[in-house]
């Protein structure tokens, strides 16, 4: 079967330890990526969940604009960390 050559570019810690994964599974970089391909071409699919960060979902977005309002009004409690410490262990 006839080999070819895919550079990609990728974050130098990301490809450290990938490269470090990789090896503690005995395997080397370009054998992870060919199963990767393997998987994807077998399952027609990517082989991981795909998500947004939940840090802006709706319901998040929504909970965080209902906190500023409430700091907008003045609807907030200010503690010390030693008051919220206290009453963790209360």
């Amino acid at each position: 079967m006839d080999q070819s050559v895919i550079k990609i570019n990728m974050d130098e810690n990301l490809r450290k330890d990938f490269d470090n994964i990789c090896q503690e599974l005995g395997l080397t970089m370009a054998t992870a990526i060919t199963m990767l391909a393997k998987k994807m071409i077998r399952e027609k699919r990517l082989p991981f969940e795909v998500n947004l960060d939940p840090f802006y979902s709706e319901s998040n977005l929504k909970a965080l604009d209902k906190s500023i309002q409430q700091i907008k009004e003045g609807k907030i409690v200010v503690k010390t960390l030693e008051e919220l410490e206290k009453f963790e262990n209360d």
